[in-house]
């Protein structure tokens, strides 16, 4: 919770609160970044709504704040499924790390939600207003546009960073599979302006939007945009979809990326905080001390939970080992010990 968003279970705000009080909840850090020490405190107050309050040195800010303070990454059991599930899943992990390298990328893609559930509300109800729809199409126009860029370049960054990377994790090839953000990746590739090219597809998608809008009006919703695109991932060494590959692959190809993500954002922004709930799963005991002996190259702090003790037996003296244990109130945690 000390990252932009609703957290790595997605949990909506009032069901984090401790039962049966119901009263809210609150937590606070200190932060060591490059610079200097930061307080971050983000708390919700049930008792005036659900809001999330964000809190810098004392002072009221934004999530996306947060962002520029401390880069959060993370992989969770839920997410090995990854690339045999939904789009909807994948563009949530791409846009996760877009927004680690951009931290307006969460704002940006609220802007385009909220104008196109708008604008579909409009078309719904038969509301041709051209002045109130094209003011709509507009911002979802330009905020599309700025996330197909923001994706594209999360996705260069990605494949850089994978490039001769001394690791025993499988390379993945990445594409996004939606025109805006595939147009943007060919741009980048070539060295070009990727930025003058993303106003050129803002004004194309605006005026492609307001050509659409009987169609959109029939169909009930809007056809198409970044909000449609998907992520796709090869397992390079074998020229393999990874939908097709193992599940175990699939979680080796994941573990990559997120790794890649990792290095990525240590080379210039400062090492990240990394959350792995379960990394363990699915990985022999070479991969999980290579996976071991990447995150202590990398510098991050890296918070790790797994079933057994036996699982984390590679880490070095460096790491502090902790027992969760359930006590007749609750979960305890027990002592540490490196």
């Amino acid at each position: 919770m000390l990252s932009p968003g609703r957290g790595l279970r997605r949990a909506p705000l009032a069901e984090m609160a401790r039962r049966p009080e119901e009263i809210g909840w609150r937590i606070s850090a200190a932060l060591l970044t490059a610079s200097d020490p930061v307080e971050v405190a983000t708390s919700v107050d049930l008792s005036e709504g659900s809001r999330r309050v964000v809190e810098i040195d004392d002072a009221s800010e934004s999530q996306a704040a947060l962002g520029r303070i401390v880069r959060v990454l993370w992989l969770t059991p839920a997410m090995d499924r990854l690339w045999a599930g939904g789009a909807a899943d994948r563009r949530a992990f791409l846009d996760r790390a877009a927004l680690s390298f951009e931290p307006g990328h969460g704002e940006v893609s609220l802007t385009y939600e909220k104008a196109m559930r708008e604008r579909n509300r409009l078309l719904k109800e038969g509301r041709m207003d051209p002045a109130w729809l094209g003011a709509l199409e507009a911002q979802m126009a330009d905020s599309g546009a700025a996330l197909a860029l923001a994706r594209a370049g999360c996705a260069h960054r990605l494949t850089l960073a994978q490039e001769d990377a001394k690791t025993l994790f499988p390379k993945a090839e990445i594409a996004i599979l939606g025109a805006m953000e595939s147009r943007l990746t060919e741009v980048i590739r070539a060295g070009g302006d990727a930025h003058s090219e993303s106003l050129e597809i803002a004004e194309e998608f605006r005026a492609d939007l307001a050509r659409s809008r009987g169609r959109d009006a029939a169909a009930g919703r809007t056809l198409e945009g970044p909000h449609r695109s998907d992520l796709q991932a090869l397992f390079a060494a074998k020229g393999q979809p990874a939908h097709l590959s193992s599940t175990g692959e699939q979680k080796a190809l994941l573990i990559s990326l997120v790794l890649a993500n990792a290095r990525a954002l240590a080379e210039r922004e400062g090492a990240p905080i990394l959350l792995l709930d379960e990394v363990a799963a699915h990985l022999d005991a070479d991969r999980r001390a290579t996976l071991y002996a990447e995150i202590a190259d990398l510098g991050a702090q890296a918070w790790m939970t797994g079933t057994g003790a036996e699982l984390f037996e590679a880490l070095d003296a460096s790491a502090l080992k902790a027992e969760i244990a359930e006590g007749p109130e609750g979960s305890i945690l027990m002592k540490g010990s490196s």
